[in-house]
């Protein structure tokens, strides 16, 4: 199972206290105090491993250590180790206590989540003309602690849509060889899956239905992967006895979801074209032409269309490399 959401408690570690202390040899009666060390502060680090949220399925607290307190003979506590986690690149880190986010969209980006305490000074520090004696040392600050939602919206180059088994998964299997369930009936996909075709990232996202932005069916669930997609292949199966108005619930509900998610672009697909007629096929074309929707037909069993599809993937790799 892959992991994409999870509540983490997330604290820094606090800073040592400082120490009071006194030099007892003759002559040398002075404070000797030393200070608090630094506690460590809590990092993530982007990475293209997509499964790497599943630390955190029986894990829920990141902690570092607290800073050592400071010892007599101007001895400084030790300092706190810093704690880094890795991420999948496009996680975003929602901060429940400050209502900020964190977005990861670089492998080797590193961000400071919960910063360290500072240790409290020894009485060392606080000697002075009037005061060579100082009694007081200053105890550590503590370090931030917070809870964070850790959410992760795939940033796939293509991004498979459509109604509940229209065949997905299926074309993802041809192009990828990823394995994924494949059955005849609806929301055989309940989370995404991935495959790589060459350097692009297909994700074959789960089926949604209408009403999905509302949060029914997959609902939310499905829409949050199709914001960071940048490239969609919506797939409608030619078996259906309303193929356009199976498009526009799709299109409706990313619509409602995110206006932005419609300037996407987009590739139709008459998805399982060899279990109904070719002139079946003719005629459901030419109603997606009559609402200027241009859809070509798709089978996983005709090489050809495969072939097309291909042919589409090799353009958006191609832009792909040239903006790198």
């Amino acid at each position: 199972m892959l992991i994409d959401e999870v509540i983490i408690k997330v604290k820094a570690g606090n800073g040592g206290s400082g120490f009071v202390a006194f030099n007892k040899n003759l002559m040398e009666l002075g404070p000797t105090g030393g200070n608090g060390g630094t506690g460590g502060s809590v990092y993530v680090e982007g990475s293209s491993d997509l499964t790497l949220l599943n630390q955190f399925r029986f894990k829920k607290e990141i902690i570092a250590p607290d800073g050592g307190d400071g010892r007599m003979q101007f001895i400084d506590g030790s300092r706190g180790e810093d704690v880094t986690v890795r991420v999948p690149v496009g996680t975003v880190l929602h901060n429940l206590d400050t209502s900020e986010d964190i977005e990861v969209l670089q492998i080797g980006e590193k961000i400071c989540i919960a910063r360290c305490g500072h240790g409290g000074k020894g009485n060392f520090l606080f000697r002075s003309s009037t005061n060579t004696s100082p009694k007081e040392a200053q105890p550590g600050k503590p370090g931030e602690q917070f809870t964070f939602k850790f959410e992760l919206k795939y940033i796939a180059d293509v991004g498979l849509i459509g109604l509940p088994n229209v065949g997905k998964s299926s074309l993802l299997n041809e192009l990828t060889h990823a394995k994924t369930k494949v059955a005849n009936y609806h929301f055989t996909t309940l989370e995404p899956n991935l495959g790589v075709y060459y350097d692009l990232i297909l994700a074959d996202l789960p089926g949604l239905i209408e009403g999905a932005s509302d949060g029914k069916g997959l609902g939310i669930k499905f829409l949050k992967h199709v914001e960071r997609t940048k490239v969609l292949f919506h797939l409608v199966s030619a078996q259906s006895e309303d193929a356009v108005g199976d498009y526009k619930t799709v299109r409706d509900e990313l619509k409602k979801y995110n206006k932005e998610l419609m300037k996407k672009r987009e590739y139709v697909f008459l998805s399982k074209s060899d279990e109904v007629s070719p002139d079946e096929i003719s005629k459901k074309l030419k109603q997606f032409k009559r609402h200027k929707i241009n859809a070509v037909p798709l089978s996983v069993l005709d090489e050809g269309s495969i072939k097309n599809v291909k042919h589409i993937l090799e353009e958006v790799q191609k832009e792909k490399t040239s903006t790198v």
